[in-house]
């Protein structure tokens, strides 16, 4: 699944990690594949690939989250 850059930088803001933000906007890509990008996502962010592409799928069928 791709995603763009800014719904990373969203998602840390969200979560509180201002401190990842300039990092993200520096070394993310413009769009990110959630597959091809997992390790960066897992260890420089703390971001689990898995459920932010769950969030994002969730989000394009306009299902509500269960978090």
């Amino acid at each position: 699944m791709h995603l763009d850059k800014q719904e990373i930088v969203d998602l840390l803001r969200k979560e509180g990690k201002n401190e990842h933000v300039q990092k993200a906007l520096r070394e993310l890509p413009d769009k990110i594949d959630h597959e091809e990008h997992a390790q960066m996502l897992q260890e420089k962010f703390g971001i689990d690939p898995g459920k932010l592409a769950a969030k994002a799928a969730e989000k394009e069928l306009g299902t509500p989250s269960a978090s």
